[in-house]
């Protein structure tokens, strides 16, 4: 595949530094490119020779089908064992802390360099790295380090600093277990091809352990099972992985190269990580209600029909009622069996709230406007009353609600309550969302779905349209959900709830993205805070993709606040410290924050996208919005 630029709507690339050079003779036979197979990361490669790990690897050209077996391929770098086929994401590294590891790396590539990182003892030093010319080989010896999970690689070409385009499969899992062992756990990679074919369309394949959905394997578990899960991101972009339905709790978070164990006090509950380049996570989670979920990559435009490989105009089918159809590329199945005996039925008559789906002219860069309108009173709002961003919906913990969704716009629609923890069958995914046999439908024009929730905790949280994303989600079809303590009452002048979100789609890969706060682009009007009493501030971003600082100073100086929760869930306590009032919400992700301003004064509040030096070049200098805060 040659050489193209990347998408610049996502995450781009990160320098690497490559220094230490290790190359030896090689055979000078060339093989063609050979099918690649999905890794699964079940079985670790190599073989014990004694107490030592012998591994046998090459580098050579293959091809990936990341959908069906008989589905459109992609030619592609891949690592595989010797002597059988390459693999995506590479053969699984796995072995106890303390074992000696004889690694060989053969280069089958004809006319680049690879550059070989990740295969040291643990921590890695990012100097340790292996260079290996076209036809040569390279052996190294080392001990397994420090428990965790970590990533080695293959850079491709001799510069790899400038790359343009995404060339992210040659590269695969490291786990080093510790002495006693781990607990059973599955281990899921993240890799990315993507080029441009045009300045509007993209070529991209993109797959969890190798495969794309609805080809990516399914999870089966019943409920009241403990499962542990490493992310390894194999690519150039952070990744926000987003579980559905349930909460994880955090437990090791690496660098690719190094790898800790969160102490216990620190470990906090999230429902969406963000995934930095490079980097590994490991979580577990518990699941305490039946029925299908899902585990995905939250950028929209790693989810859409348009990121499958034939991404012909004529194949995507953004309105399906087929979950398969609908979405594709970075999306894991979950399907959780009831527990024998056991009832999951809700108690409580339910209070009834009615949400209509609109749809109106253009606004800013929406070419058409979707917005969720909240009945206030007897009396439905107008069909062409249009509010951006989407009502916020308060509601209380423990209290059953009904949120009836009535369609009024021109298309069939879908509402996920994001960070909820609900039934399957309101989780909101077309097709997925399962009572029983029954799976979810669309939202029908002029039709209604009624979402059964009970909310076990308070906090601060999102909904948004799970059907034809990147059209209806940057057109307003979002909203903020606070869940209240009972008795409490959301009070305007103390509680403060900001949406970052998208102003419409840029036409094209080079096109510009707009940030939009609570509906406004570059100032929203001013604000006021009583001194002495505390605020509390609720940040939301659910752009199409890019993470959002916000940010609150005065003068020019940041200024202090308290963390309070992050995905709705309340902090550890070592968490809820005073802190400099900056945060970095990446898309899916919630965090609160308390603000007692001393006395009078002004100050302000800032969001931008976090875009680091150097990088989407087309977007030009960083958009900020801000708004006036003034304290009396």
């Amino acid at each position: 595949m040659t050489s193209r630029k990347s998408n610049r709507l996502l995450l781009g690339a990160v320098p690497l530094v490559l220094l230490a050079a290790a190359a030896g003779p090689g055979p000078t036979s060339i093989p063609e490119a050979r099918r690649a197979k999905a890794n699964d990361n079940r079985i670790p490669a190599g073989a014990m020779r004694g107490d030592t790990l012998v591994l046998r690897l090459v580098v050579g050209k293959a091809e990936w089908y990341p959908e069906h077996k008989n589905g459109p391929h992609i030619t592609i770098e891949a690592f595989g064992e010797e002597g059988k086929a390459p693999s995506i994401p590479a053969p699984l590294i796995r072995v106890r802390a303390g074992t000696p590891i004889r690694a060989t790396v053969r280069n089958a590539l004809t006319d680049s360099t690879i550059h070989v990182i990740g295969l040291a003892t643990q921590p890695v030093p990012v100097s340790d790295t292996l260079h290996i010319v076209p036809g040569a080989s390279a052996e190294r010896t080392f001990t397994a380090g420090a428990p965790g999970t970590y990533l080695y690689r293959a850079v491709i070409g001799n510069n790899p600093d400038g790359r343009p385009s995404e060339r992210e499969t040659a590269n695969g899992a490291f786990v080093v277990d510790p002495e006693g062992g781990s607990p059973p756990d599955r281990i899921f990679v993240v890799n990315v091809i993507a080029y441009d074919l045009d300045s509007v369309h993209l070529r991209q394949a993109l797959g969890f352990n190798g495969r794309s959905w609805p080809y990516t394997e399914r999870q089966p578990m019943t409920v009241g099972d403990t499962v542990h899960w490493r992310i390894v991101n194999g690519t150039t972009r952070g990744h926000p992985i987003h579980l559905h339905g349930f909460y994880f709790r955090m437990d090791q978070a690496g660098t690719g190269l190094a790898s800790r164990v969160i102490p216990e006090a620190q470990r906090r509950l999230s429902v969406t990580e963000q995934v930095p380049p490079w980097q590994t996570r490991m979580f577990t989670w518990a699941p305490d209600r039946p029925g299908n979920w899902l585990l995905h990559c939250h950028l929209t435009f790693h989810v859409t029909p348009e990121v499958r490989l034939d991404n012909a105009e004529e194949s995507h089918e953004d309105h399906s009622p087929d979950a398969g159809r609908h979405m594709a590329g970075l999306v894991l199945g979950i399907q959780v069996a009831p527990r024998r005996g056991e009832s999951y039925a809700r108690t409580g008559v339910p209070r009834r709230l009615d949400l209509f789906v609109q749809q109106g002219p253009p606004r800013g860069r929406m070419p058409m406007t979707y917005s969720y309108v909240l009945q206030r009173g007897a009396t439905p709002p107008a069909p062409d009353s249009i509010v951006v961003p989407s009502s916020t919906l308060v509601v209380t913990r423990g209290e059953a609600t009904d949120i009836v969704v009535h369609n009024r716009s021109r298309e069939a629609t879908g509402i996920h309550w994001h960070g909820i923890e609900l039934e399957s069958w309101s989780d909101g995914v077309v097709g997925w969302s399962n009572q029983g046999k029954a799976m979810a439908p669309p939202i029908a024009p002029r039709d209604s779905f009624v979402a059964r929730l009970t909310l076990p905790r308070a906090g601060t949280f999102m909904y948004h349209t799970h059907l034809n994303d990147a059209k209806q989600l940057t057109s307003g079809a979002a909203g903020a959900l606070v869940v209240l303590e009972p008795g409490e009452v959301f009070d305007r002048s103390r509680d403060h709830v900001y949406l970052a979100h998208w102003n419409g789609r840029p036409r094209g890969l080079a096109g510009t993205p707009a940030l939009l706060i609570n509906g406004d682009t570059l100032a929203s009007p001013d604000v006021e805070l009583a001194a002495g009493v505390s605020h509390r501030f609720r940040f939301i971003n659910i752009g199409a993709a890019l993470n959002v600082r916000f940010q609150l100073r005065r003068d020019t100086t940041l200024v202090g606040w308290q963390a309070r929760a992050e995905d709705g869930a309340d902090l550890p306590q070592a968490q809820r410290v005073p802190q400099p009032a900056t945060q970095l919400v990446a898309v899916g992700e919630t965090f609160d924050f308390e603000f007692t301003p001393p006395g009078p004064g002004e100050y302000e509040l800032s969001a931008a996208f976090a875009i680091p030096p150097g990088l989407f070049r087309s977007i030009g200098p960083a958009q900020q919005w801000r708004q006036r805060v003034v304290v009396r």
